[in-house]
């Protein structure tokens, strides 16, 4: 295929340790073999915790004027978004349409520093950070005891790519490039519209993180939503840095771009990212700050869109989203917050008037 997928080979040692020295460059010199890097860990973690609590705040879905939007639709069943993180809570009760769970983390080195599950994709994409649990309520949520998702009469396909790990009391996601491809493609092949993906990593050298499989996204016609980055600097992270990727970064309280939140040339939009009220792990509900957080917005406004014209493509829903985002000042592209701030409202007010 065109993608390169099915040129694309995992080799997985038999024992645990170090690679052999000189593996990599042996298999550098063979005709058959364009390039070889061996497999890494990335680790995502958040610039604050998580923070319990049962009073919800319906602030960061006013910032996007969901309610006037859910006035022309919730979503559609037929559309399904993707969350790809470190699984999903799929029995907390916000939760009402589930399609093609999938865990896909299968790490065979490094038990040491893990928590759970680790080995052996299954249909159980358990949630032991809570992160995807949150991510995932922000898209879809259905409103019962917290605000409504932004898309919560859609379907949810979740998906695991991160295990877990605990350090000072405090459990973030991390996994391999790899297993973060294999959820995308399962995504893809799975029917999902939009795929949203709270993560990113640096490039370290090789070919750069998962643009094989974003290609395949692309030719597929799905929409890929990912977050910039948490650390507030002129950064790169991946898939976000890659061609056709809706990169998102934060939007503070006050309607600003948000000081953690990474900016680059990659950056499109930038929605809420600052104490976001959401479902969590163990039936529970959270706040949490990250671009991780402002993601989902866009995802779920994209799914939206595409609930409310069926036929749009995901080159017209960018272009939505584009010229409908609220400028930060008089300039078209800002260059921390990309086009502006997410603005659901307009965007289905525009493609209304697009497809009468």
């Amino acid at each position: 295929m065109a993608a390169g997928l099915d040129r694309t080979v995992r080799i997985i040692l038999q024992r645990a340790g170090r690679i052999p020295r000189g593996l990599i460059e042996n298999l550098q010199v063979l005709p058959q073999i364009v390039s070889v890097r061996p497999g890494y860990v990335s680790v995502a973690r958040m610039p604050q915790p998580f923070s319990r609590s049962p009073v919800p705040d319906q602030t960061s879905r006013d910032a996007v004027f969901l309610h006037k939007a859910h006035r022309i639709t919730t979503g559609d069943p037929s559309v399904r978004i993707a969350v790809l993180d470190t699984g999903v809570d799929i029995d907390h009760p916000e939760f009402t349409r589930i399609h093609a769970p999938r865990d896909e983390v299968n790490i065979l080195d490094g038990h040491d520093r893990f928590i759970g599950d680790l080995l052996d994709a299954d249909a159980a994409p358990e949630d032991d950070v809570g992160h995807g649990t949150h991510v995932a309520g922000i898209a879809l949520g259905a409103g019962r005891r917290m605000p409504t998702g932004v898309a919560p009469d859609c379907t949810l396909i979740p998906v695991r790519v991160l295990a877990a790990m605990e350090r000072d009391g405090e459990r973030y996601g991390a996994g391999l490039v790899d297993n973060i491809n294999q959820g995308v493609k399962w995504a893809i092949d799975n029917g999902a519209d939009v795929i949203n993906m709270s993560l990113g990593v640096r490039h370290e050298g090789g070919g750069l993180p998962h643009a094989d499989v974003i290609r395949y996204a692309r030719e597929k016609g799905v929409t890929v939503v990912a977050a910039s980055g948490n650390d507030g600097r002129n950064a790169l992270y991946y898939p976000g840095a890659l061609p056709g990727v809706i990169t998102v970064g934060a939007m503070a309280r006050d309607g600003g771009v948000a000081g953690f939140s990474t900016y680059n040339r990659r950056v499109q939009l930038i929605a809420p990212g600052e104490d976001v009220y959401s479902s969590y792990r163990d039936d529970g509900y959270a706040y949490a700050t990250g671009t991780s957080h402002a993601a989902p917005f866009v995802a779920g406004a994209v799914a939206l869109l595409k609930s409310f014209a069926r036929g749009l493509t995901d080159g017209q829903v960018k272009y939505l989203l584009k010229q409908t985002a609220d400028r930060l000042d008089h300039r078209f592209q800002h260059p921390k917050a990309g086009y502006g701030r997410l603005n659901i409202i307009d965007a289905l007010r525009l493609a209304r008037a697009k497809t009468a």
